[in-house]
């Protein structure tokens, strides 16, 4: 019970607090600017909280990287919620996953509105040229500042270049990461005396099924408030597909693809495969989580109301499974083999991000112009330490006037 007492004590509900003001809006900012996934809003987080702000230290963004990699829903937009709950407690979860999410999804919901209405998708291909090629300099900063703080020994060397390999070869996320994990976990197990762990581990499971009761008694009310205020005559099956997906789906915006396809296309035809294409492409290529795509598809089949019905659902699940989960993270570093694991997953999440940044880097570098904006976006973030959202902005603003001038 005094080990219960103590890790209760470090929540951030009585140190290391923040200016919820503050949080609010650098997630806000976050949101209008974070072009390129996940991956490139993990590096963003990096280099704005890590190394400029200094608000947590390496290792920890590690470990909250890692938790958010192993509980399904969109990853980035977990770890700003992580993140508002190291800062700022309870308020801080929710105002740092609803700043980072609320921007994107309006954005979304106003493309889905002309798109409705036009016919047509925007047009966004100008943008992304200059955005891209500086999204992976952006990345390529954060893998080499996280990589350095990850791989403590020659094992999760070796581990994180498996770990790239199995990404190439298609292999299942989960296997991945919890794999990685377990092995590592075991070797360190097998490599000390353990004597007592027996009694460790009951005691860490004992904790951890406390802290998730706590958690699950503090965000149901909440929860419970926000579908029923969100849900109107006709919205009910609409939250529930997007609440389900939104509780099962790990990975890529691909992943998330097989299984709107599945819900929305093949079982209800709610939509049609060109729907849904136009969708998830939009999800991609605006700022902000791409989990946004439910936000198009609840404005395609309900409008304005669909859009909120569909957004509350597929994103609920993520501040659910954090407040769950975010207490429980020192507990594992609290065991030397539960620190193995969470080493391990550290390793398998970077040598993922590293497997996006190229297949992302194939698509993004594409001629002599975004060669240089990459390499010029490089320079800047690692010698001169340039303010990463200031980057994406120039580079949206060089892909519009190149667009432009060969228009012309």
């Amino acid at each position: 019970m005094a080990d219960l007492n103590q890790i209760q004590a470090e929540t951030p509900d009585r140190t290391n607090r923040g200016s919820l003001r503050e949080l609010a809006l650098f997630f806000l900012r976050l949101g209008i600017t974070a072009f390129g996934g996940p991956a490139a809003h993990i590096a963003i987080m990096e280099d704005e909280l890590v190394r400029r702000r200094k608000w947590l230290s390496r290792e920890k963004f590690l470990d909250l990287l890692g938790a958010s990699n192993l509980i399904p829903g969109p990853s980035s937009s977990e770890l700003a919620i992580h993140i508002g709950y190291l800062r700022a407690g309870w308020s801080g979860l929710f105002v740092g996953g609803l700043c980072f999410i609320f921007p994107a999804a309006f954005l979304v919901g106003g493309i889905a509105w002309a798109y409705v209405r036009f016919g047509h998708l925007p047009a966004v291909a100008a943008l992304l040229y200059g955005v891209k090629p500086v999204v992976i300099a952006v990345i390529l900063q954060a893998l080499w500042g996280l990589g350095r703080t990850a791989v403590k020994s020659w094992i999760l060397a070796i581990a994180g270049v498996l770990c790239v390999l199995l990404t190439f070869a298609q292999v299942n996320v989960l296997l991945i990461l919890f794999g990685t994990g377990a092995i590592l976990a075991c070797i360190h197990a097998l490599s000390r005396d353990r004597k007592g762990n027996q009694a460790t581990g009951a005691l860490t499971f004992i904790s951890v099924w406390h802290g998730a009761r706590t958690g699950l008694a503090r965000i149901f009310p909440w929860a419970s408030a926000t579908g029923a205020a969100a849900v109107i005559p006709g919205m009910w099956p609409l939250f529930l597909v997007f609440l389900r997906i939104g509780s099962i789906v790990f990975g890529s915006g691909y992943v998330l693809l097989a299984f709107l396809r599945a819900d929305l296309v093949v079982h209800r035809a709610w939509v049609t495969d060109a729907q849904l294409v136009d969708a998830v492409a939009i999800g991609q290529v605006t700022p902000g989580p791409v989990f946004t795509t439910a936000t198009f598809l609840g404005y395609l089949l309900r409008g304005p109301v669909g859009a909120l019905v569909a957004t509350v659902g597929i994103f609920l699940p993520a501040f659910i499974l954090v407040a769950v989960s975010g207490p429980l993270i020192p507990l594992l570093r609290r065991s030397a083999t539960a620190g193995a694991f969470l080493d391990g997953v550290n390793v398998a999440s970077l040598a993922m991000m590293a497997a996006v940044s190229y297949q992302l880097g194939r698509s993004a570098i594409v001629d002599w112009l975004t060669i240089g904006l990459a390499i010029a976006s490089a320079v800047l973030l690692l010698r001169f330490r340039i303010n990463s959202a200031w980057l994406v902005l120039g580079g949206a603003a060089i892909g519009i006037a190149v667009r432009l001038v060969r228009g012309g």
